[in-house]
């Protein structure tokens, strides 16, 4: 595995929040794009509002997770391993976001915590590796 795999990853996992949000906005009839938080605060659909924080959630993991992957680079991890955490961090996403979708709050939570463990890993190697 090499690095331009995990760049792919990082565009994937930049790329994400927009899948989940999409099926949000599909989710209902009349999505309304002049007052899009508007809308989403009005919906009711659960399923629709899980897709939402989906969205959300994606949003929040992506920064922390480039981070990690170009600190890993920079400090001169080596890039299989790089590759390997990035690839597990994007599946374990897309488990996390189709298992909120589901409402599958055990299989959501657990791709969570594994996805979150890609990134510490990534970031204490990277601590390492300059140490």
């Amino acid at each position: 595995m090499t690095l331009s795999l995990a760049y792919v990853c990082v565009l994937l996992a930049a790329l994400l929040p927009y899948l989940w949000v999409g099926i949000a906005k599909a989710s209902a009839p009349r999505y309304d794009n002049r007052d899009p938080r508007g809308w989403i605060a009005r919906q009711d659909d659960p399923r629709l509002q899980r897709a939402y924080h989906a969205h959300s959630n994606a949003l929040e993991a992506f920064a922390p997770f480039a981070a990690a992957v170009i600190l890993a680079q920079l400090a001169g991890v080596a890039p299989s391993t790089i590759a390997g955490l990035a690839v597990a961090f994007v599946v374990l996403r897309i488990v996390h976001g189709a298992a909120y979708i589901a409402d599958r709050a055990a299989l959501r939570s657990l791709a969570w915590f594994g996805a979150l463990g890609c990134v510490v890993t990534l970031f204490v190697r990277a601590a390492l590796a300059v140490g």
